[in-house]
């Protein structure tokens, strides 16, 4: 028997009314969230906050739930608003609440008022549902938690060092270090869009946030807008995070000659030496120096600038031009043996646990790593000879080399998906190397344009090359992307 027009209609508008009572259960709009005003006096007081509730795991979904803090900062002309730009923090281990705040002040007016500006706390962070793995102080120091090998290329230190954050993560991490990993990141950033209303999102992620946005990218391609990454990793999934470990012995060979031509050029008050050959000569034979006899460094971590302090200060001043000064004033008066630099505020423990705990559960729940002790002891040699002035910390062993718990499934990045994603890239990064961003970039194919930027340090936007905020801006306000791979110069 033939229906008839209105019973076809009839049916239609009941399937309608199921559809909107699913998509209203599962994806509140952002109307339906409650937002008020964000903790701290640091804010743009535009800036409001808000918290979801996101499955502890997702391979059980109805079961246990944790907090994720969300904040945003609107558009100021809804009328024109393209959509919502999730602002993904990098680490793993960084918080992200305030990063409307601190990024759209970056912004130029008539890129910020194109979006609701949506920061978030990753899980384990912040003001979300905290993660502990109740760490030894000591096993927290920077110059060990890294992996710096001692002065003569000795593991032993970092063997007990890893072998202690490991146990200590299965012990007292729970069920929320076990749930940590760079996919669960990505089911988590697909929540907060089911949350805010979002058919699509678009993404700015930075440094490890470029991967975690690659994988969002992956995992939910069809619920992507515009995808800004600055800075990438490599996403080779059988390495990850221990292949960007070693990409520093890369990276920073890339980027010394930027400081040691910086810290040589005549007239400059901080300068080190009379050739960049001689700034990098002095600064081996400073690190080597301090192996041997530490100098007193009052309020530091270890009350004392040791070798891989230093090998820790230089790549931690590579990052950006704007730190050659401190480091050529600290290498100057080490030198000397003169009084040294204050050493910078160290944060509370409470924050420094958070960060190891996310940190080391991303790390060792995203691949496993090889677990045969005398492989990295040789690796590291065999670095140290490369790299000297990475002194072979990049090759060596890590929490994860004892990890007991299971890894998440590899995510292999390719080119399935819409062809909107925009890469910006320095030549000379000495965290995220250009020659390991190529493989992200190469692994996106169709979907992605590179601009590579001749500049260094860690983090391209804002530039001071215009061609790049040029590109970078455009993208975002009307996801136009050049034609083909660019180098700005």
């Amino acid at each position: 028997m033939k229906s008839s027009p209105r019973l076809g209609i009839l049916l239609a508008l009941t399937v309608l009314a199921t559809l909107t009572a699913c998509t209203s259960a599962n994806a509140p709009s952002a109307a339906a969230l409650e937002w008020k005003s964000c903790p701290g006096s640091g804010p743009d007081p535009r800036q409001e906050c808000t918290t979801i509730q996101v499955p502890l795991d997702y391979d059980r979904p109805d079961g246990d739930r944790i907090t994720l803090a969300v904040s945003r900062i609107r558009s100021a002309h809804p009328g024109t608003r393209h959509g919502a730009l999730l602002l993904v923090p990098g680490g793993p281990g960084n918080t992200g609440l305030d990063r409307p705040t601190q990024l759209g002040s970056k912004l130029p007016a008539a890129v910020r008022d194109t979006y609701d500006l949506i920061g978030f706390d990753p899980r384990g962070m912040g003001s979300s549902t905290t993660a502990d793995c109740g760490i030894a102080p000591d096993d927290l120091v920077t110059e060990r938690f890294r992996g710096w090998p001692r002065g003569d290329g000795d593991i032993s230190a970092n063997i007990g060092g890893s072998q202690r954050i490991a146990k200590a993560c299965n012990d007292n991490g729970g069920a929320l270090v076990r749930n940590i990993s760079t996919r669960t990141e990505a089911h988590d950033i697909d929540r907060i869009r089911e949350a805010l209303g979002e058919n699509r999102i678009s993404a700015w992620g930075e440094s490890y946030g470029t991967y975690a946005t690659s994988v969002y990218a992956t995992l939910f391609p069809q619920r992507t807008d515009r995808i800004l990454l600055d800075s990438s990793d490599d996403p080779n999934p059988d390495r990850v995070e221990r292949g960007w470990n070693a990409n520093y012995a890369i990276g920073v060979e890339d980027r010394f000659p930027d400081f040691a031509k910086w810290a040589a050029a005549p007239g400059n008050p901080d300068r080190t030496a009379e050739t960049p050959e001689a700034v990098r000569s002095r600064f081996l034979t400073l690190a080597a120096r301090l192996d041997q006899n530490p100098l007193p460094w009052p309020g530091s971590e270890l009350g004392q600038l040791t070798g891989n302090g230093l090998r820790q200060l230089l790549l931690d001043g590579l990052y950006s031009d704007q730190a050659f000064p401190a480091l050529a004033r600290m290498i100057k008066a080490a030198e000397a043996s003169a009084p040294l630099p204050d050493a910078q505020p160290l944060p509370p423990e409470q924050i420094v646990q958070q960060r190891t705990a996310v940190g080391v559960a991303t790390i060792c729940n995203d691949s496993a790593w090889p677990t045969v002790v005398s492989d990295y002891a040789a690796a590291v040699t065999a670095s140290r000879d490369a790299h000297p002035l990475t002194a072979g910390m990049p090759e060596n062993l890590s929490p994860c080399t004892f990890w007991p718990l299971p890894v998440a499934p590899r995510t292999v990045v390719t080119a399935d998906g819409p062809s909107n994603i925009l890469m910006i890239q320095n030549l000379r990064d000495p965290a995220t190397p250009y020659s390991a961003a190529l493989n992200l970039r190469n692994a996106f194919g169709a979907r992605a344009r590179m601009v590579a930027v001749d500049s260094g340090g860690h983090g391209v936007y804002p530039s001071p090359i215009g061609c790049a905020n040029d590109a970078t801006e455009r993208f975002l306000r009307d996801g136009t992307r050049p034609d083909q791979d660019l180098t700005c110069r």
